[in-house]
């Protein structure tokens, strides 16, 4: 399968039939619009006539193909008078054609040095581009142009946010991207990617689909960015839904005495799922969203673990769900190793750590059948970090000693289960991921956390906030897992999520299995 292709659009009504002839080629895909051979005088046409049809590609591309081709319309070629060699960030490997017109495609294989001969779809030579020049309206270009937004793992919507932006400037355009000071209402805003990527992704992508231009991406910790000194900007890109904060961009600087800019506005794409989880339009939400339950990183090599069975080490904070996970998982076929379960029985009178933890911290937290009272021992750590780390000191030690006793029986059994779950919350502050083939975690957001901790455990919410301030937060979770859940929905979903995850383990495992015989 070659990874890149171009395709010459010459007839819209074709893309359909196109694109699905296609797919199985390839998995990248440039569109280059053969504007040279519509109707139109393609010598004096603004770029901006074709936003609309841009818009209508990438939009229609979802239904014919989904997200199995990663499309990119090309913008430098529709540049009236600008004779500038394709700079493409990816080999092009074959060229196909949605009508006969070799003299472009012969062009287009000796510019990016493609040897295969051009794939026609279409012995016809017609086109019905002419007929998609959009001029409703004045389709005015800037000298520079300005827009932002988080732009967290580049999806259809951004693409078309991001073209119809460069169709209209001539010279400079300005991109914010939030950092995650701006980020934390966002769902599931620690999926987002760093800023640095994220920015790094932008410059690949705008480069790619028009070379011409000078692009200013820049970090932002608010949202007006350089709109609020730059005197330099002629117009700014919304979507429908941040209209107000073009307008609002405009009251600043007008209150600055700078100049105000154009305002351009974008429909809203809006998404064909409508299931009360993901939003309505597509974005970037809904693709974190998609990512739960998925290989959110490739686990490390664990060389020095038996091969079976293969433990997964599944954790998240107070109340994220990890319980109910860990439930679910054994009702598929694992076998759960519930750490809190063992440390209550590490914590039975005549064990090691019994006696350390009574040493320490006094017979007051002992109820009246000499048993440890956890009801009396919390109060004394959660809130108290040096408490807190003497407990941890002198139980995590046994508790993993204990966990691995109980690991070496199970291998040694006559059936040795092909997966365990290690349920510990403390897994990660422990350091135990090491003990782990991969980790699994539950996140939720902290506000929610709070919320279920009062409700469950019948406390007031500082002393819920007490409680959570000692957990591992969501983001270091994240650094160190490698599928992650969230139950901040309802059951259903949240089982969709381990049903996904469960398959793909399989599917892997069996893979591995396979491939040792």
């Amino acid at each position: 399968m070659a990874s890149t292709g171009l395709l010459v659009v010459s007839n819209v009504k074709h893309l359909g039939k196109s694109l699905r002839s296609i797919e199985k080629y390839v998995s990248s895909l440039y569109i280059h619009l053969n504007v040279t051979g519509s109707t139109s005088n393609s010598q004096t046409t603004p770029p901006p006539v074709w936003g609309r049809l841009i818009s209508q590609l990438y939009a229609n591309s979802s239904s014919y193909v989904g997200n199995k081709i990663d499309l990119r319309v090309l913008v430098s070629p529709l540049r009236p008078g600008v004779d500038v060699p394709l700079k493409l960030r990816k080999p092009v490997d074959l060229i196909f054609s949605d009508s006969h017109h070799p003299e472009l495609c012969d062009k287009l294989r000796a510019a990016l040095n493609v040897s295969k001969p051009t794939i026609f779809l279409e012995d016809s030579s017609s086109t019905d581009l002419g007929s998609h020049e959009d001029n409703s309206q004045e389709q005015k270009m800037y000298p520079s142009v300005v827009l932002g937004g988080t732009f967290d793992r580049i999806h259809l919507g951004h693409k078309i946010f991001l073209t119809q932006a460069v169709l209209r400037t001539c010279k400079r355009l300005v991109v914010g991207v939030t950092t995650a000071a701006m980020t934390k209402s966002k769902t599931l805003p620690d999926l987002i990617l760093p800023v640095e990527e994220r920015i790094a992704f932008l410059r690949e992508f705008l480069t790619d689909i028009d070379s011409t231009l000078q692009y200013e991406i820049v970090p932002i910790d608010d949202p007006f960015g350089p709109t609020q000194h730059d005197p330099d900007m002629d117009m700014i890109v919304v979507s429908a839904e941040t209209l107000r904060g073009g307008q609002k961009v405009n009251e600043i600087r007008s209150g600055k005495q700078l100049r105000e800019l154009d305002i351009f506005v974008i429909d809203i794409v809006e998404s064909n799922v409508n299931d009360g989880i993901h939003e309505t339009k597509i974005s970037s939400s809904n693709t974190r969203i998609d990512l739960l339950g998925s290989r959110w990183r490739k686990p490390e090599p664990r060389p020095h673990l038996p091969i079976r069975p293969h433990i997964i080490g599944l954790t998240g904070g107070i109340a994220s769900g990890k319980s109910k996970m860990a439930e679910r998982l054994s009702n598929m076929g694992a076998h759960v190793i519930d750490c809190d379960k063992v440390a209550h029985d590490v914590y039975e009178p005549g064990q090691v750590c019994y006696k350390r933890i009574v040493q320490h911290f006094g017979r007051t937290i002992l109820s009246s059948n000499g048993r440890i009272d956890r009801a009396k021992l919390g109060p004394l750590v959660f809130g108290n970090p040096l408490e807190l780390q003497a407990l941890n000191e002198i139980v995590w030690p046994q508790l993993i000693e204990e966990v691995n006793r109980r690991l070496d029986s199970l291998r040694a059994g006559s059936e040795v289960p092909n997966v365990v779950v290690l349920e510990a919350a403390v897994l990660l502050r422990a350091g135990w991921e090491s003990n782990c083939h991969e980790v699994w975690s539950m996140i939720v957001p902290p506000e929610e956390a709070v919320k279920r901790v009062m409700a469950r455990n019948s406390l007031s919410e500082a002393e819920a906030r007490k409680r959570l301030s000692s957990q591992v937060p969501n983001h270091e979770i994240v650094a160190k897992s490698h599928v992650i859940f969230s139950s901040q929905w309802d059951y259903e979903f949240t089982q969709k999520q381990a049903d996904r995850a469960w398959k793909i383990l399989n599917s892997e495992l069996d893979s591995q299995h396979s491939s040792s015989l």
